[in-house]
């Protein structure tokens, strides 16, 4: 296993890092996106002993891992065609108006970097999520140095990813400190990153209680600093009654696969189902249970999300009013999660605040509501989410507006006759949502919007044209689009 970082080391790579920001911030939207592309290049080549350790590690296929390679280098390419497209700056100019009164000045905002941002490791996605993935290519995209935080469960795998970025800032002649990887199983070490002062912003992506920790010691900060973390959901899916009542065996086995898959480790594992009493719920639930029965239990990516999941999954079981609908048939091995589903009524599950809580594995509770009065009271109070899915008709939503209303206020990817899992990489994918799936839902962590957490806005006012930033010049020499005079046009002034 990789050595911990000391935690005596963690100011001197700080100031490193600082350093290289002064010089990495100068750097043209081009030399980001080449040094991007680079990256993206050595994983590549490195694909065969990434993929070996990976599977080491995690114990995940190598079918999965592979997929998630792809998506990697995916959005290191994309993201740096996106940096270099330069639209992503905002840029925005008013030209001085001397006949208001009062007069205006000459002003131009656009985006500037924040500064070093630390990255921790996610343990369920150890490339996507992790030491080259999304967060880490915003960061370098919006122009700012990084410092990942391994992950403990593929420590190893963390190692040869950040050789390999290592070795494109060589090549890419980037300043030293542009990038530094640390090791540290402790919680000292991720709060020794959080709150040196050079520190500038944190992506997470992982569990509620590691998300809220570094929220909070960012928030105690002298100077405090924003958090990105993406800190998980139930992503609750809700029946409506004209839809369940013409598909109840084909959304049940939708549903089995997308709870099941990659044995439930998926921040966006649908973990709640809401529907109405009835027949039609009653054929989905039995159709659902014998899905699930079928599937076998698989081995989850180390023991300690293992045992995480075999102790929640057995708090919510007993809990008051629900009942097991079914399991895998399956016996399972060591580290393996069970693939389970459950039920309870809408008025045990309003009274018990832990049914709410995310079980992470292959779990999935069925909430059987009265009617669409209490199905609406269900969304009313639940908590902020990742996704929320709708499983309905044009009718159903025509008909059932309050309901839906209250659905679209708790997420942040609203999904109609579908399933949650499979986060597409696109400009218009939202990743994220209100508390407690985010500390904040404006921004993504997927997609190239993403950039924008890791910058804030700057206005030069009265400034000469020779020494603006290349996007606000008056000749737009990088030919973005701008917003000039409330216009938007890619001509120069």
């Amino acid at each position: 296993m990789p050595t911990d970082t000391p935690p005596e080391a963690i100011d001197g790579i700080l100031r490193q890092s600082w350093q290289a920001f002064l010089e990495y911030r100068k750097f043209s939207l081009q030399q980001r996106a080449q040094f991007m592309r680079t990256i993206a290049t050595r994983l590549t080549e490195a694909a065969p002993d990434l993929l070996k350790m990976s599977m080491e590690e995690t114990h995940l296929p190598e079918a999965r891992l592979r997929s998630e390679l792809t998506r990697t280098v995916f959005q290191l390419n994309s993201y740096a065609d996106f940096c270099e497209k330069g639209s992503w700056l905002d840029a925005r100019i008013d030209t001085a108006d001397t006949s208001r009164n009062p007069s205006r000045p000459d002003l131009r905002k656009t985006l500037t970097p924040l500064g070093p941002v630390i990255i921790f490791g996610a343990s369920n996605f150890p490339f996507a999520y992790s030491t080259a993935g999304g967060d880490t290519a915003c960061a370098f995209a919006a122009g700012c140095p990084v410092i990942v935080k391994a992950h403990p469960a593929h420590a190893q795998t963390s190692e040869l990813v950040a050789a390999c970025i290592l070795a494109a800032a060589k090549a890419c002649k980037m300043p030293e400190g542009i990038f530094a990887h640390v090791q540290g199983a402790s919680f000292e070490t991720g709060k020794a990153l959080v709150t040196h002062p050079l520190t500038k912003a944190v992506g997470f992506t992982g569990s509620f209680n590691g998300g809220k920790a570094l929220f909070d010691w960012a928030n105690q900060r002298p100077e405090p600093i924003p958090v990105f973390a993406e800190m998980g959901s139930v992503n609750p899916v809700f029946l409506f009654p004209e839809k369940l009542s013409t598909a109840a065996h084909d959304i049940a086995s939708m549903y089995a696969d997308s709870i099941t898959q990659s044995v439930g480790q998926f921040c966006t594992n649908p973990g709640l189902i809401i529907g109405i009493e009835g027949k039609d719920l009653q054929q989905f639930i039995q159709a659902l249970g014998e899905n699930i029965r079928k599937i076998p239990p698989g081995t989850m990516l180390h023991p300690g999300i293992a045992k995480a999941y075999q102790e929640k999954r057995a708090a919510a079981l007993i809990q008051e009013g629900v009942s097991k609908i079914a399991e895998s048939d399956t016996a399972a091995g060591n580290n393996q999660g069970v693939p389970t589903i459950a039920s309870v009524t809408g008025a045990h599950f309003f009274g018990n605040p832990l049914l709410h809580q995310e079980v992470f594995g292959p779990y999935s509770l069925v909430v059987r509501c009265r009617d669409i009065r209490e199905m609406t009271e269900v969304a009313l109070h639940l908590e902020g989410q990742l996704t929320t899915s709708l499983i309905a008709t044009e009718q159903d939503i025509l008909q059932h507006t309050p309901l839906v209303e209250a659905i679209k206020n708790i997420g942040g990817r609203f999904i109609m006759n579908g399933v949650p899992t499979g986060v597409t990489v696109a400009l218009s994918m939202q990743h994220g949502g209100p508390f407690p799936a985010t500390t904040d839902p404006r921004f993504t962590s997927v997609g190239a919007d993403g950039i924008k957490r890791f910058a804030r806005p700057i206005v030069y006012q009265n400034w000469p044209d020779a020494l603006l930033p290349e996007e606000l010049k008056n000749a737009n020499p990088l030919g973005i689009w701008r917003t000039v005079n409330n216009e938007l046009t890619k001509d120069g002034l």
